[in-house]
């Protein structure tokens, strides 16, 4: 086994260099003294010199001997010893069963796609994501949402919050956000932190009032149609076509965060505004935090075609935010209509 004396000799020179015990510019003991004060062989003493040397901690100088290094920047420390253990924290994820996830299933999921797939999961993932995944979202949104969404328009992303900034880089920071009031915190929170204060739309039974809208001097309106936090409302059909021709008339963008829509009861979610959108209007957001876990931060944005060059000129240029194992591994799970069956199970539970 390499010897390792050397280094705790060195952390023993060092720290009497550090609490001034070995003034700067002192001469240090010869090999051979050092050797016979501590103890050590003579190759350890010469390791132990030669780290020190190499961190600028002591200069050697021929035909003298070794000298502390005449720094201001080594620290004298009072009799207060330098702390040598930590203070860990405490377990601090969110507490709570899902009992409604089939962990066996994701299990085998991960192991499938570990064994199918291999090195194939250490390439670098494009920045808007693995086409996998991409393709995986668009046929199921097809499938199960009835909604067309061309894969190249889907951007893979870490989370809403996450989305949320992208979104806002693509549109400009010069635009005027209008929020639903009252809505999730942390929308606000995202907008402030970019250094936008969002105006407060009034909410009524149905979405925010016709007359909070059409008199909002706003560019772009953030809103969640289906059951917004914390008011509970979904806007009504009328009033997604209300928010619909705003954008027409502002020629202004929609952000639509499709939070909590897979669990709409009964039957299929409502039109999404992307959906029933044709002016390239609305940027859909929607993550997996509520239909499999907060655990995992995964979500999506469909862009309109014609904001494509511009997340291109913006954020097409950053790294994709999710690991590729996890892309692969939802995009399975997707694909082989587990997602589904998950999503039909928690349905059926809710429903009693």
């Amino acid at each position: 086994m390499k010897d390792k004396k050397y280094i705790a000799l060195y952390k023993a020179i060092k720290n009497k260099i550090n609490h001034g015990e070995y003034k700067s510019g002192e001469k240090l003991p010869s090999k051979r003294i050092m050797a016979n004060i501590t103890g050590y062989s003579l190759i350890t003493v010469e390791n132990a010199y030669k780290m020190l040397i190499d961190e600028g901690y002591v200069k050697p100088v021929e035909k003298s001997g070794y000298f502390v290094a005449e720094t201001h920047y080594i620290p004298t420390y009072t009799k207060a010893e330098q702390k040598s253990s930590l203070s860990l924290l405490s377990e601090d994820c969110e507490k709570g069963e899902n009992d409604s996830f089939e962990y066996s299933v994701w299990s085998k999921t991960v192991r499938k796609v570990l064994s199918a797939k291999g090195r194939e999961l250490f390439n670098r993932s494009p920045s808007e994501g693995c086409a996998v995944l991409r393709n995986a979202i668009a046929e199921y949104l097809l499938r199960y949402r009835g909604m067309y969404a061309e894969p190249s328009c889907i951007i893979i992303g870490s989370g809403a919050e996450s989305l949320y900034e992208s979104a806002v880089k693509i549109i400009g920071r010069d635009k005027i956000y209008g929020v639903e009031n009252p809505c999730y915190s942390q929308i606000t929170t995202v907008y402030e932190g970019l250094g936008i204060t969002p105006v407060p739309l009034k909410m009524g039974h149905d979405g925010i009032e016709k007359d909070a809208l059409s008199s909002a001097d706003i560019d772009v309106l953030h809103v969640t149609p289906f059951h917004s936090y914390p008011s509970g409302v979904t806007a009504s059909a009328p009033k997604r076509y209300e928010y619909l021709a705003w954008a027409e008339k502002r020629q202004g963008y929609i952000i639509e965060d499709d939070f909590d829509s897979e669990f709409f009861i009964p039957g299929n979610p409502i039109d999404s505004l992307y959906s029933m959108d044709n002016g390239g209007r609305v940027i859909y957001i929607n993550t997996f935090s509520k239909s499999l876990s907060p655990s995992f931060r995964m979500g999506y944005m469909i862009l309109p075609e014609k904001l494509l060059s511009r997340y291109g000129e913006t954020i097409g240029k950053y790294s994709c935010t999710v690991p590729v194992l996890e892309q692969y591994t939802l995009a399975e799970f997707i694909s082989s209509g587990s997602f589904e069956r998950h999503l039909n199970k928690v349905r059926r539970k809710n429903s009693k």
